[in-house]
C-alpha cells in the first residue's frame, strides 16, 4: 500500500514538473561592427520587449566582418551554446543567419531579413551595388538551413522562395518611450526656427541626405534649420521628434524603417519617399506625405508638412500605429508564435 501511494505521488511530481515548464530561452545573434551600438537599437528593443512577454533572450553581436569572421564567430557561438541551454537561436540578418547555422548543432535557427541582406545595398534609385548582390545570393542559400523566417516587409519577404517558412512581421515600437504625453514638455518653440529633421546618417548613400538638403534649400521660407544630430543615443530619439516640426525620411531604399513608426507614434509631421512599408504605415494620416525622388516634389511635400505643423500641430500617427498593431508588445506576441513553430 505504501509502495502504490509513493508511486501515485512521484507521478503526480512528474507532472507538475511537466506542466510548469522553464521559459523559453533564446539566443540573439547579430551584427557587432556598428561603431555607436554595442547592440542595434531596434534588435535591442525587440529583445527586451520578448523578455517582458516572459521569453529569456541573451545576446551575442558578432564582431569581425568576411567569411572568416562569420565562421569564427560561429565556432564561438558552438562553444556558447555547450555550455548554455537554449531552445533557439534567433539570428538577424543573413551574414549572423550562417554564423548561427555554423554554431547551432541541434538548435533550431531563425532567421530575421532586415533588409539590404535581401535585396543589396542601393547607392541611387533602382540601383544596386553589383558586390551586394552576393548578399542576395546568400540569403536564398541560406534558407533550407532555418527553421523559421520573419521579413520585415513585402519587399524584402519576397526573397523568401521557401514559403513554408515564410513570417511577415515588422519591427514594433516602444508605445512607452516614443509618446507624445511624456515629451511634449520639450516641444517646439514658437517664433524661432522649424526644424526639418533628419535623423540618418548623411554619409550612408543609402539614407539619400542630399535630397533632403536640395529640397530645404528650395523651400521659400527663410526660417528653416535641417537637423542631422547623427549620431545620437536611442533614448534621445523622441526628444528630438518632439522639437521636430517634421522628419524627413528621403532613403533610396528601406524595408521598415524604425524611425517612421517612432515618428508616428509621437504624432510628428512625415515626408519620405515611397520605399518599403511606409505607404502602408502612413495610410491616410494627415500631415504625412509621400514623395517621389525628384527634388522639387520633395520640398514641395516639405512645404505642405511645415503648413500643416504651423496651423494643425501635431498629427494623428499614434492611432494609426496602434490600429495596425505595430507596438512592441503586439508585435513580441507574433514573434513568439513563430518561435512556438520553430520548436515544434
Amino acid at each position: 500500500m505504501r509502495g502504490i501511494l509513493l508511486e501515485l505521488i512521484i507521478i503526480r511530481v512528474l507532472k507538475v514538473l511537466k506542466t510548469k515548464r522553464m521559459p523559453m530561452k533564446v539566443f540573439f545573434v547579430c551584427g557587432g561592427n556598428i561603431k555607436n551600438f554595442e547592440i542595434v537599437p531596434f534588435i535591442k528593443e525587440q529583445g527586451e520587449s520578448l523578455k517582458e512577454q516572459g521569453i529569456d533572450v541573451d545576446y551575442f553581436p558578432v564582431v569581425g566582418k568576411g567569411f572568416w569572421g562569420y565562421l569564427k564567430a560561429g565556432m564561438k557561438i558552438r562553444r556558447h551554446c555547450k555550455k548554455n541551454r537554449y531552445d533557439l537561436i534567433h539570428a538577424h540578418y543573413t551574414y549572423s543567419g550562417w554564423a548561427a547555422v555554423i554554431g547551432s548543432g541541434k538548435i533550431p535557427v531563425v532567421l530575421s531579413l532586415l533588409g539590404s541582406d535581401a535585396y543589396g545595398n542601393f547607392i541611387g534609385v533602382n540601383k544596386v551595388s553589383l558586390s551586394s548582390r552576393f548578399s542576395t545570393l546568400s540569403t536564398w542559400l541560406i534558407q533550407p538551413f532555418v527553421r523559421e523566417i520573419i521579413s520585415k516587409s513585402k519587399n524584402i519577404e519576397k526573397y523568401v522562395y521557401l514559403k513554408h517558412k515564410s513570417n511577415l512581421i515588422p519591427n514594433g515600437i516602444n508605445k512607452r518611450k516614443f509618446n507624445p504625453k511624456t515629451i511634449n514638455g520639450t516641444c517646439r518653440c514658437p517664433n524661432k526656427k522649424r526644424n526639418v529633421l533628419f535623423l540618418g546618417n548623411k554619409k550612408d548613400v543609402r539614407k539619400n541626405y542630399s535630397l533632403a538638403e536640395a529640397a530645404v534649400a528650395k523651400l521659400p521660407f527663410s526660417n528653416v534649420e535641417l537637423i542631422n544630430p547623427y549620431p545620437i543615443a536611442h533614448s534621445e530619439v523622441p526628444l528630438y521628434l518632439a522639437k521636430a516640426d517634421v522628419i524627413v525620411v528621403p532613403s533610396l531604399m528601406e524595408g521598415s524603417p524604425n524611425i517612421v513608426k517612432e515618428a508616428m507614434a509621437c504624432n510628428c509631421p512625415i515626408v519620405a519617399t515611397d520605399i518599403g512599408d511606409v505607404r502602408w504605415v502612413l495610410g491616410n494620416t494627415e500631415g504625412c506625405y509621400i514623395s517621389s525622388f525628384d527634388v522639387d516634389e520633395f520640398s514641395e511635400r516639405i512645404k505642405e508638412a511645415l503648413i500643416f505643423s504651423e496651423t494643425v500641430g501635431r498629427t494623428k500617427g499614434r492611432e494609426q500605429i496602434l490600429k495596425l498593431g505595430l507596438d512592441s508588445e503586439t508585435i513580441a506576441k507574433q514573434i513568439i508564435e513563430v518561435y512556438k513553430k520553430a520548436v515544434s
